[in-house]
């Protein structure tokens, strides 16, 4: 059995999980292991430890290299303090040079051999006279890395309008192309400000749900078609793809709803209606 532990090496950082080996720690311990910079890092536990048989975790999953000694936590609180005096001063010298930038999170590294700077801009930036006010002040290497508004929302957080947190904040390592087309298969409105995620970028759930969509699709007939019911013929106004139901509109006038068996895993489900026409459009 391996126990494995969610460490989480920034204030609103991601939850990486590792190998405890044979260490004895719980929920709230400092650890040492590879940082989100790839570089030793001090994190604190905040899920598990959970026991897993051995085929059941993957041989790539890292150890922590150890528990975090008090002096090494001391460094650790002393380094947030550094952050935060040094995003407190880099603001004051953006101001001061009237760059057009926004300062976004400071992060020092555990040795202190680098202090990043993550900022936003809509193009390139001159920053070179604030450079040297960053190292005149702070006196160690200093790296301005300039982020997208996709990776700012993941590192700032927030709010979705689900009511959740921002799913970039909570588990997305990676961002993937998101399009409109998503958004039609899931029969959402596409009012921009409906679909828009916090960073005002289309909701990376519209991708990674997709698929879920056209799986639950894959047997309803589509908007528009004509098709035969046990209460008549009519014309497909609208799908509901969670429920795996669709609303007919009968030649009458009436509107019916069309109930489809739940889909199961493996399983090809025979559709219950007859198409009699093409869908409007084509």
């Amino acid at each position: 059995m391996k126990k494995i532990a969610g460490i989480r090496f920034r204030e609103r950082g991601f939850i990486r999980h590792f190998d405890c080996g044979n260490y004895e720690i719980k929920r709230g311990d400092y650890v040492l292991g590879e940082g989100d910079e790839g570089v030793l890092a001090v994190g604190i536990v905040v899920e598990g430890p959970i026991e897993f048989p051995d085929d059941a975790v993957g041989s790539t999953i890292r150890k922590i290299e150890r528990p975090a000694t008090e002096e090494e936590i001391k460094m650790h609180l002393e380094n947030l303090e550094i952050e935060e005096k040094a995003k407190q001063y880099c603001l004051e010298r953006i101001e001061a040079h009237g760059l057009p930038m926004k300062l976004v999170d400071v992060e020092l590294l555990f040795d202190r051999s680098k202090i990043i700077f993550f900022y936003t801009a809509e193009g390139r930036v001159d920053f070179r006279e604030l450079l040297k006010d960053l190292v005149r002040h702070l006196r160690m290497r200093i790296e301005l890395r300039q982020i997208g508004v996709r990776n700012r929302a993941s590192m700032v957080g927030g709010i979705g309008m689900c009511g959740r947190p921002v799913c970039c904040a909570q588990f997305l390592t990676k961002f993937h192309p998101v399009s409109i087309k998503m958004a039609k298969e899931q029969n959402l409105s596409l009012n921009p400000f409906k679909i828009s995620g916090v960073c005002g970028r289309l909701m990376c759930c519209l991708q990674y749900e997709t698929d879920i969509y056209l799986l639950l699709k894959q047997d309803l007939p589509k908007v528009g078609k004509r098709i035969k019911t046990e209460y008549g013929e009519g014309k497909v106004i609208r799908q509901n793809a969670i429920e795996r139901t669709v609303t007919v509109e009968l030649d009458d006038g009436c509107l019916v709803e069309i109930a489809f068996p739940p889909l199961e895993y493996n399983e090809t489900v025979e559709s219950k209606y007859i198409e009699t026409g093409k869908e409007e459009g084509e």
